[in-house]
């Protein structure tokens, strides 16, 4: 292989992609990451966290993802800040383009994420982390005794509503539908819990606040009749979206568009995909866990997995070569 081709291209820059860079970095790979142009996950859109290790004082979400880039770019990471247009994982060195600039590696890490189904509304979007939310467990601790909202029917929204009640005095959980579309044993849970209660058949039309959430307008969708709930914070809990558009018909995703790895399956190494060479790490392949310090560690995976397999090629290569006499 030419001198053109890298060793490694880490795709997607959130605590997996940062923390696989780390790792291929100090393993004197020289990790290429191509960073996207909103780069850093998820966490640029957090305020405070809380719950990572090492940081007992807390740390704003960007600042966070600001100390991890640049760990890895004191090991020897390049950064390139730009999409992915596409790739071609057929044949080995694989390619990855940039509109029209062609990269060519021997291993490529996929750690693009997922992104959270959001309710299209523009005061969303500005009071994201200001009291709108879209983790639980990220954020439920900001909200003690106060009455706060969730809006979905699914497990992943009863599930927030339930961990919410430690903290919050109450949680209305807010369904378009009259019935939850969750399974039997945690609508159960919900029904049997007092501080939760629910508006059926509603839409949220805005998110209401300045500065920080005020209350939310809710319509019904059966009498048109809109309605003020006084809640201090939202979490949207109706679903999240894999970012593998880019993959489609090259890797195998599962029936909720999520990368599949080895690990999914009980093998080992455990982040690698069904290409031999290509390694996925974080929330594109994570929809259970979802947190900063889950996708870190499996960063780590990925970066130990790529090194070992590329060991394993150079090996199987200098094995191969023709001896001289």
């Amino acid at each position: 292989m030419g001198d053109d081709v890298r060793e490694v291209i880490v795709i997607g820059s959130g605590p997996a992609g940062l923390t696989a860079a780390i790792y291929a970095a100090r393993a004197n790979l020289a990790p290429l990451v191509i960073e996207g142009v909103d780069a850093g996950g998820q966490l640029m859109l957090t305020t405070e966290v809380e719950n990572y290790p090492g940081f007992p004082e807390g740390i704003l979400g960007p600042d966070m993802m600001a100390r991890f880039r640049e760990q890895a770019e004191r090991f020897g990471t390049e950064f390139l800040t730009a999409n992915v247009s596409r790739v071609d994982f057929s044949e080995r060195p694989f390619g990855v383009w940039v509109d029209d600039d062609e990269y060519r590696a021997k291993s490529i890490i996929i750690s693009t994420g997922a992104r959270a189904r959001m309710l299209g509304l523009e005061s969303e979007q500005r009071l994201l982390g200001h009291g709108v939310s879209t983790c639980a467990t990220c954020d439920g601790f900001f909200f003690r005794e106060q009455e706060i909202a969730v809006i979905g029917g699914g497990d992943s929204a009863v599930e927030e509503a339930l961990f919410l009640t430690k903290f919050a005095t109450r949680v209305t959980i807010i369904h378009r539908r009259d019935e939850l579309r969750a399974s039997k044993i945690m609508q159960e849970r919900a029904f049997a819990n007092d501080k939760i209660a629910f508006l059926w058949n509603s839409v949220i039309e805005d998110v209401v606040g300045d500065q920080t959430v005020t209350g939310l307008l809710v319509r019904n969708t059966v009498t048109d009749e809109v309605s003020e709930l006084p809640v201090t914070g939202v979490f949207v809990a109706i679903g999240h979206t894999p970012n593998t558009d880019l993959f489609e018909g090259q890797l195998e995703l599962d029936e909720s568009g999520y990368l599949v790895t080895q690990g999914q399956r009980g093998e080992v190494p455990a982040t690698a995909t069904a290409v031999d060479g290509v390694f996925a790490c974080g929330d594109v392949v994570d929809h259970v866990y979802r947190q900063a310090i889950t996708a870190a560690g499996m960063g780590c995976q990925a970066a130990i997995d790529t090194e070992r397999w590329l060991e394993a090629r150079a090996h199987e290569e200098r094995t191969a070569a023709p001896t001289s006499v």
